[in-house]
């Protein structure tokens, strides 16, 4: 009788092992990398062996960043300015209004403020305080320029660390310019980027579909473009926030947006243009022809070859159009249209633009021989604009230098 054959699904048996030779190494066993280390492998070094291009990249703009003294110090501003950011986040104060105080001007606490402002004790310079301790000494000429009350000895902030904002020296109630730049850090900062990352993604798709497929697109997107570029951008703002006040736009968060829309409409055609001009070079490059030969469509094209290559001077640009917003809108604010903008609100172009209302009085008291400058509320103000936007100036710099071969010191 023939024997059965054996199934296909059983597996033959095994050799039995050999015994070890005497004097020879034990076989090795190698483990599986597990997940975490193939994460690790793939950030720092690609399998076996093989450099990873991104994280090289990386490191090779940090050393030529590195390189730059002005692009590091920047750095350093621009993260304290981060941390202030985060700071402001948490701090104890309203975010939509500068914090109101009423200043007693020489009588005792509560003086006649208004029931529900906090107080702070003050009496005119050259009289006797009207309590031991706790008053701060005003001008005479000028009861609501209360200077910064933060001392170095013995330490202490005071209730107006960096003095008093006051539109009018003869008032009684006046704005902590303190609480006002700290919750500014969060309003100026968020506005800055939103509105330069609205107008640079704007700006990209605008761009990349512009210089890619040419043509009638490229002509009717690129005078579109042009007609934008025409308009100064300030009077574009302003035009577009009286419309929408006439229209009678309401709600503090649909006011802000409204700002950001009106800046971003003025944004976007500079970076439609920058994104063009590299997409124009790039699209004629090998590896897209090759993209295209291989089969790949126009999107897939876009988003995996062209994009990631037209990205770093978008970068640039970012960097050095983030400081410029609040030197706009403190300037939209200085020549009076806060016709949209809520008043008073804690951000640093307005605070900047507030802290000037008094300076005529100022001069006309100065012709007369009593001037009395309030310095404090001039200076902070400006300082932090000035700091913020030269230092993302530096860190831009920087950033072209380390990403542009030709540019590399």
């Amino acid at each position: 009788m023939t024997p059965e054959p054996p199934s296909p699904s059983s597996a033959p048996a095994r050799p039995p092992a050999s015994p070890q030779a005497p004097g020879s190494e034990p076989p090795v066993t190698v483990a599986a990398p597990s997940r975490r280390d193939k994460v690790t492998a793939h950030w720092y070094r690609a399998f076996p062996g093989r450099p990873h291009p991104q994280w090289d990249q990386m490191k090779r703009t940090w050393y030529f960043f590195s390189l730059n003294g002005l692009a590091l110090a920047g750095l350093v501003i621009v993260l304290f300015f981060a941390g202030a950011f985060f700071y402001g986040l948490a701090y104890p104060a309203s975010s939509t209004q500068l914090q109101e105080y009423c200043l007693t001007e020489g009588l005792p606490p509560p003086g006649d403020c208004y029931a529900g402002f906090p107080t702070i004790c003050t009496y005119n310079a050259g009289t006797s305080p009207p309590v031991p301790s706790g008053c701060y000494a005003t001008p005479a000429e000028y009861p609501a320029f209360v200077p910064p009350t933060a001392r170095l000895s013995p330490a202490q902030l005071g209730p107006l660390p960096f003095g008093s904002l006051a539109p009018s020296g003869s008032t009684q109630y006046v704005y902590n310019l303190y609480d006002g730049l700290v919750k500014g850090s969060v309003w100026s900062l968020s506005m800055s980027v939103a509105i330069v990352l609205s107008g640079a993604l704007l700006g990209l798709l605008v761009g990349c579909v512009s210089g890619f497929f040419g043509g009638l697109i490229d002509e009717v997107l690129m005078r579109l473009t042009d007609i934008f570029l025409s308009i100064p951008g300030i009077l574009l703002v302003i035009v577009v926030v009286i419309a929408a006040a006439n229209l009678g736009v309401s709600g503090f968060m649909n006011r802000i947006l409204l700002v950001i829309a009106a800046f971003t409409v003025t944004w976007w055609p500079l970076y439609a243009r920058i994104v063009r001009g590299q997409v124009l070079v790039t699209r004629e490059q090998k590896f897209v022809e090759a993209a295209r030969a291989s089969g790949a469509g126009a999107g897939r094209i876009i988003r995996r070859h062209i994009l990631p290559n037209s990205l770093y001077p978008v970068f640039v640009q970012i960097s050095l159009d983030v400081g410029t917003v609040p030197l706009l809108i403190a300037s939209i604010v200085f020549i009076g249209f806060t016709t949209i903008l809520p008043t008073h609100l804690p951000e640093w172009g307005s605070i900047a633009a507030s802290s000037t209302a008094s300076l005529p009085s100022i001069l006309n008291t100065c012709a007369i021989g009593a001037c009395v400058i309030p310095w404090w509320q001039i200076l902070f103000p400006g300082l932090a604009l000035f700091l913020f936007a030269i230092s993302v100036n530096f860190v831009a710099d920087g950033l072209r230098d380390a990403l542009d071969p030709r540019l590399r010191r």
